[in-house]
């Protein structure tokens, strides 16, 4: 495998590629690497990865790193991370040139977190409290719902995009495990926050991407921390 110097890495940074795109790939990978070895030597110790990491409602509170780690797990099998991966890379490069790199990684996370919420409030709406979820999935929404968002503002052509999401939307039906609360909630957030980056408000129009980043950003993550507190049951599996 070749080695990438910090000469590339520094031309990659400053030239706009795929720098964040690329280390989120590699961590979904090495940690997916390190659960399958699990899988296969110790059961007791992957399962236990997997509660400590995975994001379930119930647990929130008790385990709040999970809305974090959660997005870097995947299942015990290839289809599940290839095809998350695969679909981080034909939008991530794209989102990531164009709004930059810490920027992109902002979306990302704070569609992530747009994901979790989604689940919580689903749970305290239908008052079961035994969903669980692990994977880019939620975020990977959030990136679907920006470059919607960013093809309609240039007025390009967005059907084979519309495709792809109805295919990704449509996966559910077909594997009823999915957290389709958690690919809604992505979807909407990254979609709110992309819509306010590039248009919003017009007062703001004239700010630079990173002050209106860290001001949509910003509001929209004490929003969702507070809705997830607010819904979030105070014992485990109570509602």
């Amino acid at each position: 495998m070749p080695q990438i110097s910090k000469q590339q890495l520094r031309y990659q940074w400053k030239a706009g590629g795929p720098v964040i795109v690329s280390a989120i790939i590699a961590v979904c990978l090495v940690v997916w690497l390190v659960e399958i070895a699990l899988y296969f030597v110790s059961t007791p110790a992957f399962m236990a990865m997997v509660g400590q990491g995975a994001f379930a409602p119930a647990l929130a509170l008790q385990r709040p790193w999970t809305v974090l780690t959660a997005l870097f797990m995947h299942a015990p099998n290839l289809f599940h991370v290839l095809f998350n991966m695969l679909a981080l890379w034909s939008v991530g490069p794209l989102l990531e040139r164009l709004m930059g790199h810490w920027r992109f990684l902002a979306l990302y996370l704070i569609s992530g977190l747009g994901g979790a919420v989604g689940m919580v409030v689903w749970d305290r709406v239908t008052g079961s409290w035994l969903n669980s979820a692990y994977g880019a999935s939620a975020a990977l929404f959030g990136l679907f719902a920006a470059v919607l968002v960013v093809y309609r503002r240039v007025g390009a052509d967005i059907r084979s995009m519309l495709i792809w999401m109805a295919i990704n939307f449509a996966m559910p039906l077909l594997t009823p495990q999915i957290a389709w609360q958690e690919h809604v909630g992505g979807f909407i957030v990254g979609g709110l926050l992309t819509w306010l980056l590039v248009g919003g408000p017009r007062a703001m129009r004239k700010r630079s991407l990173t002050a209106r980043m860290a001001l949509y950003g910003g509001l929209l993550t004490v929003i969702l921390l507070l809705v997830l507190v607010l819904c979030l049951p105070t014992s485990p599996f109570m509602s």
